[in-house]
């Protein structure tokens, strides 16, 4: 009997696990996750934080670099390529099963870098020379000054995740990057058949502004009727949103342009709904997974969202409902002055700064463990 998960890659959506942690690997509860459905892994600064703060099981790695004599950068390297590395080994039967479609664990360039574009080119190529495993996609995230270096990257034959888009134009500028690095490549005689991408679009973060700026608005009316107007209007921005960037990606993806790379062998840069664990409590655990399935998407869960779903979550074809009601939730929302570029810039921008929060907060961990290791408060 399949697992919902499974039911999922059935209806042509992949689930990827939204965290790397040593200790799950060793005790093999990663293992079980991929017997479960999980089909690829992602990775980002906030998960490295707090899997090397949490726990021991990177102080035996950490206490031999120090003996080693190596400063917190070469530390940081050499811990997150080795979990890298373990990932994409133990992903490689799906990456070759699927004939490149899954079986990827992406690694993120640093957060400061995200208006750098030649220094993101540079960090991209140098993890992609460390990991040296063809089932890596380095992420970099889809701020102006980034889309010039996905270009540059996947131009050289770097698989990439393009991270951090909130907005359908954003999300258009990531395909055409995509596209016209296949097609220079075509061009000149290089291979496009093994490049692989996704478009990671945010999906819970849009509600959690959207719906903190209906409440604003909810306190300040004293109207009733309008209060209801605007209540309804909850939990509506985000999955509008993404459907509609969907409807975006069949357009894009189906059109003459793309047929002729298509037919020398380019794969589709898929949809990636990340931030998909529910925030607000008063809606379903498992709701931004259940209503984005369909064909050449990926769902990239948190532990806890893989749970729900594995429990009470049901596979159902989903992305394309009421195409014309999300058109419609967006208007409303900018009719009462809740604008769609401001959200979204606000997001992505908020985006930007908390991953380059959670860098800084891992270079502490890694600093402060290390300290503790020279001391003699953690066993060497």
């Amino acid at each position: 009997m399949s697992t919902p998960l499974q039911e999922l890659d059935k209806l042509g959506q992949s689930v990827w696990y939204d965290n790397i942690d040593r200790a799950q690997l060793a005790s093999g509860k990663f293992a079980a996750m991929l017997k479960d459905g999980v089909l690829g892994v992602t990775a980002n600064p906030t998960i490295f934080e707090k899997s090397i703060a949490a726990g021991h099981a990177y102080d035996e790695q950490i206490s031999q670099l120090i003996n080693e004599g190596k400063d917190t950068n070469a530390i940081y390297d050499a811990v997150i390529i080795q979990d890298i590395r373990s990932v994409a080994d133990l992903l490689r039967p799906i990456y070759d099963r699927t004939h490149g479609k899954d079986g990827y664990v992406s690694l993120e360039v640093s957060p400061e870098l995200a208006n750098d574009t030649q220094g993101t080119i540079d960090e991209a190529k140098r993890f992609w020379q460390l990991v040296n495993r063809p089932n890596l996609m380095i992420k970099i995230p889809a701020t102006p000054a980034c889309i010039e270096a996905i270009y540059q990257v996947l131009r050289a034959g770097i698989n990439v995740n393009v991270t951090l888009i909130f907005s359908i134009e954003s999300y258009r500028d990531v395909a055409d990057a995509y596209i016209r690095a296949l097609e220079e490549r075509n061009s000149n005689g290089e291979d496009i058949s093994s490049i692989a991408s996704v478009a990671s679009f945010f999906v819970s973060r849009v509600d959690t502004l959207v719906d903190k700026l209906l409440e604003d608005k909810i306190k300040a009316s004293s109207d009733s009727a309008e209060q209801q107007k605007l209540k309804a209007l909850e939990g509506k921005a985000a999955i509008a949103n993404a459907r509609l960037v969907y409807q975006d990606f069949k357009k894009i993806f189906g059109s003459p342009r793309f047929e002729t790379l298509k037919h020398a062998g380019a794969h589709v840069q898929r949809p990636l709904w990340a931030s998909t664990s529910t925030k607000n409590p008063a809606y379903r655990d498992v709701l931004y997974a259940e209503e984005l399935v369909g064909p050449d998407t990926v769902d990239t869960m948190p532990q806890e969202t893989i749970v729900n779903f594995l429990d009470h979550g049901v596979a159902r074809f989903s992305i394309e409902d009421d195409i014309a009601g999300a058109r419609q939730a967006l208007a409303d929302l900018e009719s009462i002055g809740i604008h769609y570029a401001q959200v979204t810039q606000q997001l992505q921008d908020e985006g930007v700064q908390k991953f380059a929060d959670s860098f800084h907060q891992l270079f502490a961990g890694i600093e402060s463990k290390k300290k503790a290791i020279e001391e003699g408060k953690v066993a060497r």
